[in-house]
């Protein structure tokens, strides 16, 4: 186990592999697994059975971006519940809150304040901006981008994948701006944009582009007025 500061707590059973960074006042909840590699900053706060810092892995059909290991960095004031998982190669922000049983993969970036709710996906190469909310179950596909001060409901789900892999694509996932709002159950296809401060509401399927301003609502989503 690595030299860590008297400030540390740690729970039973916790597991810390050679190669990890801690630093003041981090708090580490029963039988959690901290792998090579990965950074904590100051004041973190991770749960009880969390695996973090968790290499990459794939088989011939699967993407994989390198071979080449890859480190985990959370940065300070960071909340992390239990059960969760956190893939090397991603940097999660300062005060950012990861809820209990959420997934966050490779080459992620959440910045500052951001909320990752329960059992959330945040899949590969995604940017989630500042004071985001992504709430319960939300499956945020890769290659997606989220502005800052975005809102995703409970159980909005997106694709990257427009051919379902019948033939080559470029794996695209949506483009959120600033402040865009996307209700529960709704369902984002691959390469859209949803505009700045538009609105979609639940259980809208949106199969192009959103202006923004714009409130959609249906399936396929269509402009509503306010």
């Amino acid at each position: 186990m690595p030299h860590m500061p008297q400030s540390t707590r740690l729970g039973r059973h916790v597991v810390i592999e050679d190669g990890v960074s801690i630093g003041e006042h981090v708090v580490i909840g029963h039988h959690s697994v901290i792998l090579q590699g990965t950074q904590i900053r100051d004041h973190v706060t991770i749960g009880s059975n969390c695996v973090v810092g968790i290499q990459p892995a794939a088989n011939e059909r699967m993407r994989k971006d390198s071979d080449a290991e890859r480190n985990l960095v959370i940065e300070a004031g960071t909340k992390i519940g239990n059960l969760v998982s956190l893939y090397a190669g991603s940097t999660i922000g300062e005060t950012v809150f990861i809820g209990d049983h959420a997934s966050i993969r490779e080459n992620v970036q959440i910045e500052e304040a951001s909320v990752i709710g329960r059992a959330a996906i945040i899949e590969l190469n995604t940017t989630i901006g500042k004071n985001c909310t992504v709430q319960t179950q939300a499956y945020v596909t890769g290659d997606t981008t989220l502005e800052d001060n975005v809102f995703i409901g409970p159980c909005v789900s997106m694709s990257n994948d427009k051919y379902m892999g019948a033939q080559a694509y470029s794996l695209k996932g949506p483009i959120i701006k600033q402040g865009a709002k996307i209700g529960n159950n709704a369902s984002l296809l691959p390469g859209i944009t949803i505009g700045s401060h538009a609105i979609v509401g639940a259980g809208a399927v949106v199969t192009k582009d959103i202006g923004a301003n714009t409130i959609v609502a249906g399936v396929p989503a269509k402009k509503i007025d306010a």
